[in-house]
């Protein structure tokens, strides 16, 4: 996945020299929390948030502020081939809640934690009607295999399967198997059989 299957592309820009009054009554009229500050090519001068904006509403009301005072003039910005793994980690890492998509100098997007946070439910599949198989495997550090085996022989589809993180030291390896919705219980007989531990099974 890659920012660009994911990023806004319906943007609400402003220019540098907008009040902050102006910026903070755009903002709210579009329900959104961040803008970029562009010239009229849609080259990215700033980046704006709506926190960045309330710290300095006093001051603004006092001397004549525009955004061009207080924008961050060189903001985290990512291309639009950057991995969605990647944006996700800048986001978490620098306690963000956007970045511009800025392709040859111009803003062509912005992704934003709900995008990305979207973009991961739909991949795993978590609104889709489903059958969740939660298991634990100790001694093996490959069963993967098997497990696909089993689910194959009763002819159930894989939406997602994901290895859920142990202690370093551990022997055991969990993971969460989600199917299409499906009747788990001989799925669960066959992976017993087979030394697979079935923690949970839940209809979605």
């Amino acid at each position: 996945m890659i920012v660009r299957h994911w990023m806004s592309t319906e943007l609400v820009t402003i220019g540098k020299h907008a009040s902050i009054q102006e910026a903070l009554a755009l903002m709210k009229r579009q329900s959104i929390r961040h803008l970029p500050v562009v010239d009229g090519r849609m080259r990215l001068l700033g980046w704006i948030t709506d926190a960045d904006l309330r710290g300095v509403l006093i001051a603004s009301m006092i001397e004549e502020l525009t955004l061009e005072d207080v924008m961050i003039r060189k903001p985290l910005v990512v291309a639009p081939e950057t991995p969605l793994e990647e944006a996700a980690r800048i986001l978490l890492d620098k306690r963000i809640g956007g970045l511009p998509i800025v392709e040859n100098n111009i803003v062509i997007g912005i992704i934003t934690v709900a995008d990305i946070l979207s973009a991961f439910i739909t991949f795993l599949g978590l609104f889709t009607q489903s059958t969740r198989i939660d298991i634990k495997v100790s001694g093996s550090p490959n069963p993967l295999p098997e497990i696909t085996k089993v689910v194959r022989m009763h002819g159930a589809e894989v939406i997602s399967l994901c290895q859920i993180p142990s202690a370093e030291e551990s022997s055991e390896f969990s993971y969460s198997l989600r199917l299409k919705k499906t009747n788990p219980m001989p799925i669960i007989a066959d992976l017993e059989k087979n030394g697979i531990e079935v923690v949970a099974a839940l209809d979605m």
